[in-house]
């Protein structure tokens, strides 16, 4: 059988993305400053929902737990057809370098491990009015659970990259995770969950034998 290894990427450091410095900063994000701006708006929206719409407690975790949920599908989406978008024109693989190529170039980059706070937010904006117009007073509910979600992939896929692999169940998704930059680009989207990797098709191919591998290191097959 052909041997294949997962290598540490070469690149080290932080590269510069743009020329504008006001640009450049606003791609470096300290982790905990979107994981306390999203935690703090789901804070509210919970309360407004419970306070102000009237929403019992058990309506309010429902509505929580249908946004998180539905948060992992839209991060599996997103990573595989918005972040993996297909450079077939220098457009597009500019665009996908500076969204995500960079982050495969040099995943050890803790300061590009989160989207910009600002767009995040803008982004955050337009997804009430979507869902607002969908779900009615429900928003405040499941956007908070959604967002939530979001600052939980934030806080796993920087542990993926920053920390040891745990000795306990989170282990699998430092797997998972790993595979997905050092062998297979185009397998194991999910950060958060492998679930929908599991149902659409892409978990890791099969092997030889089992890869219990953490981020950054190198094995054989």
């Amino acid at each position: 059988m052909e041997s294949t290894k997962l290598k540490r990427p070469k690149h080290k450091g932080s590269p510069k993305l743009f020329d504008n410095p006001i640009l450049e900063k606003l791609t470096h994000t300290h982790i905990s400053l979107p994981l306390i701006i999203f935690g703090a708006i789901a804070a509210v929206l919970v309360y407004y929902g419970i306070v102000e719409k009237g929403f019992e407690a058990p309506m309010m975790i429902l509505l929580f737990m249908a946004g998180l949920f539905f948060f992992t599908l839209v991060e599996y989406l997103m990573h595989r057809y918005i972040y993996h978008i297909p450079a077939t024109t220098p457009r597009k693989k500019k665009i996908s370098y500076t969204m995500h190529g960079v982050h495969h170039d040099y995943p050890k980059d803790k300061s590009r491990l989160a989207m910009p706070p600002v767009l995040s937010l803008i982004i955050a904006t337009v997804l009430f009015i979507i869902y607002r117009a969908v779900l009615g007073d429900y928003v405040f509910g499941f956007l908070a659970g959604f967002l939530i979600g979001y600052a939980g992939y934030l806080a796993v896929h920087y542990s993926v990259h920053a920390f040891k692999v745990p000795n306990n169940f989170l282990k699998t998704l430092w797997h998972h995770h790993s595979i997905h930059h050092y062998r297979e680009p185009d397998r194991a989207f999910g950060v958060t969950s492998p679930l929908w990797d599991h149902l659409f098709g892409t978990m890791p191919r099969k092997t030889g034998r089992s890869e219990r591998t953490a981020v950054g290191a190198s094995i054989d097959d």
